[in-house]
């Protein structure tokens, strides 16, 4: 694949990769791969801000509505999806372009793991009601014992991964940060790595109107029709997991909403400490396109 480049565009959520996607996908006439963890399921729509129909419509994209969330999706799976549609998409074109907010997946992509080692169906079943009888807490829990490694990082909030870890450290005996964190594999093309960044209070205000936005789309109404699957690691996410809890009579809507406001900061939060930890990345005003296109042909002529 020589002389073929992947070109990364990363960012917290809300910020413009849609958006600045599509533009270089068509500047280059090409494809996009996601690198969502959560758009990839055919059943969400509305609360993982999907690319709309039109946008699909205008560049072909992969890995959207492309699982089921009855799969169990992981980065090393991601990691060979990826890898195969990017054969595929070099044999008719120069570049593509790979974009998402899911830290873990292009970490995948752009370095790879080692094979996932297999998890036995007892260990999974013993963590899963761990989850369902404790919740967090009980996750929380074991992990401080079994994996200190993984409860030092910003992941305790996060079941699906905390199960994951729960998962892996009794498979192996280590902690999975130590499988993350392998050495570097090399890729047979270029990468070019883009982040999207915006003052923090534009990006919150641009969260804040999403969010209404996907409730005027009908967001409740996605949300009860998903409510039989509620268990399910694809649905504890947010805009689910709040909508659920007001369902249940947890919490009033306009304190569900304010909350999956808040726990969607919050997260961009933490994505960008993860991609800022990258010095690989170099950022840009989602705005400022002809510097982004720039700065791109001037690392394709060198």
């Amino acid at each position: 694949m020589k002389n073929k480049t992947a070109i990364i565009i990363s960012g917290p959520t809300a910020v413009g990769k849609t958006a600045l996607s599509i533009q270089l996908a068509r500047h280059f006439n090409t494809e996009i791969i996601s690198a969502d963890s959560r758009q990839c399921y055919r059943e969400l729509n509305i609360g993982v801000a999907k690319p709309t129909h039109a946008e699909q419509e205008l560049v072909k994209h992969h890995f959207i509505n492309s699982h089921s969330i009855n799969d169990n999706i992981t980065a090393a799976g991601f990691e060979q999806y990826a890898l195969q549609k990017t054969s595929e998409i070099f044999r008719e074109h120069d570049q593509l372009i790979v974009t998402g907010g899911t830290g873990l997946y292009l970490k995948a992509f752009i370095s790879g793991f080692d094979a996932m080692p297999a998890v036995a169906g007892e260990t999974r079943e013993l963590v899963r009601t761990v989850y369902l009888n404790e919740g967090l807490v009980g996750l929380r829990n074991r992990l401080e014992k079994e994996d200190p490694v993984f409860s030092a990082s910003d992941d305790l909030k996060n079941p699906q991964r905390m199960m994951r870890a729960l998962e892996f450290v009794r498979t192996t005996g280590t902690s999975i940060r130590n499988y993350q964190q392998s050495g570097k594999k090399e890729r047979p093309f270029d990468i070019i790595q883009i982040g999207l960044e915006l003052p923090r209070p534009l990006l919150y205000d641009r969260i804040n109107a999403r969010v209404d936005e996907m409730m005027e789309q009908g967001l409740l109404n996605e949300v009860k029709e998903l409510v039989p699957h509620k268990h399910l690691n694809a649905l504890q996410t947010v805009g689910y997991r709040e909508l659920f809890d007001f369902l249940d009579g947890k919490i009033g809507l306009e304190k569900a909403v304010d909350k999956i406001k808040q726990n969607t900061r919050h997260y961009a939060k933490r994505q960008l400490t993860w991609f800022k930890a990258d010095p690989s990345i170099k950022w840009f005003d989602p705005g400022d396109v002809d510097s982004i296109l720039a700065f791109i042909l001037s690392l394709r002529l060198d």
